[in-house]
């Protein structure tokens, strides 16, 4: 079993994701990282989010390592009005969490399926699984986990420079 992923680490990276939508590299981190803005559920506030992302369909699914226990899927419980940056586009989508081990393990086989090395390696390091995971190991995961299906309803705007 791998040691226990610090998830503290994680602020700094979203930091750079952040940054780098932020002077207009949103074109290229797009690819992999979108912009998550959810309503705080005690403040009203907006808060924005980097993550990793798959689109399946016209659907973005939104892995949640650390499951329920997220302030960005406490706040979808709450509100599941969301927006979403991707690239150059912006949009307004409902979101659904999934807690359901199947549907999570079906994300998941997806996700190594198009990113078998960096899968592979999360699945290591951060939860102490082989590189490829058996699908019986992808939903005992899923008991922990959480992912969350955005499903766009309203499109906001397209960035034209630099987004």
């Amino acid at each position: 079993m791998a040691a226990k992923f610090d998830w503290s680490k994680m602020k700094n990276v979203q930091k750079i994701h952040r940054v780098l939508y932020a002077i207009g590299l949103g074109r290229v981190i797009g690819k992999i990282i979108l912009l998550l803005t959810t309503t705080g559920r005690k403040s009203g506030l907006k808060r924005v989010t980097p993550l990793q992302y798959e689109r399946i369909g016209d659907d973005y699914y939104l892995g949640a390592a650390r499951g329920l226990k997220a302030d960005w899927v406490r706040n979808i419980l709450s509100n599941p009005v969301v927006e979403i940056r991707v690239g150059a586009k912006q949009f307004i989508g409902q979101a659904e969490v999934v807690t359901d081990p199947k549907r999570f393990a079906d994300f998941l086989e997806v996700r190594i399926q198009r990113h078998p090395r960096m899968i592979g390696l999360i699945m290591e390091k951060a939860h102490g699984l082989p590189r490829h995971p058996t699908r019986e190991q992808l939903e005992s995961l899923a008991r922990e986990e959480a992912v969350v299906i955005v499903h766009p309803t309203f499109n906001v705007s397209y960035f034209h420079k630099g987004g």
